[in-house]
């Protein structure tokens, strides 16, 4: 090969190798509004550190009701379920409630929360400043816990929505560390 044609071939290579580095600057540049998209959608937010609670003034002309709800998906020995099941709030009142979890196994079992707030629509009102569903929570045997969830409905909810469900889905870990080891997969 002639060193014209190492010297077009070599800024070729230059060029991809600049356009995937500049891909990638914007890709991780773009992953901050990526993660705050998800999280409006999901109304899970790790990054607000309590302070919702003095973003809001609370609105006492207007209740709105929570209702509370609870499953434990299949694997995971635990009864789980919330100790309140509904109550009346004004949008921007901050309120805690606690569900309360109780490990059936003879072992300890590490669980994780997931919520999911209905309608759909009021996700990115219902703002939980403190919530169990934040960390994995693990339970010894027989042992009982109360977890609490503090959170706030923002007074910009729509009017036409009067009624939220926070509904929580408890996950076994441990049974997914075993199939991820016996799969080979890392989760």
């Amino acid at each position: 090969m002639s060193t014209d044609r190492h010297a077009a071939a070599n800024r070729r290579t230059l060029v991809k190798l600049l356009s995937v580095a500049v891909f990638m600057f914007g890709f991780g540049y773009a992953l901050v509004p990526l993660y705050e998209v998800i999280c409006e959608i999901t109304g899970i937010s790790f990054k607000d550190g309590g302070r919702t609670q003095a973003s809001f003034e609370v609105d006492r002309s207007r209740w709105v009701t929570v209702e509370f709800n609870s499953a434990v998906m299949s694997g995971l020995p635990w009864e789980f379920r919330p100790l309140t099941r509904k109550l009346r709030v004004h949008p921007g009142q901050l309120t805690t409630v606690k569900y309360l979890a109780h490990n059936l196994a003879d072992q300890p079992v590490t669980g994780q929360a997931t919520p999911r707030i209905s309608p759909p629509r009021a996700t990115r009102y219902f703002k939980k400043t403190e919530c169990f569903c934040f960390s994995n929570q693990r339970l010894n045997p027989g042992e009982e816990r109360e977890m609490a969830v503090t959170f706030l409905v923002d007074p910009s909810l729509p009017k036409t929505v009067d009624a939220v469900t926070l509904f929580y889905s408890f996950y076994n870990l441990n049974a997914h560390a075993r199939s991820d080891s016996t799969t080979g997969g890392s989760g």
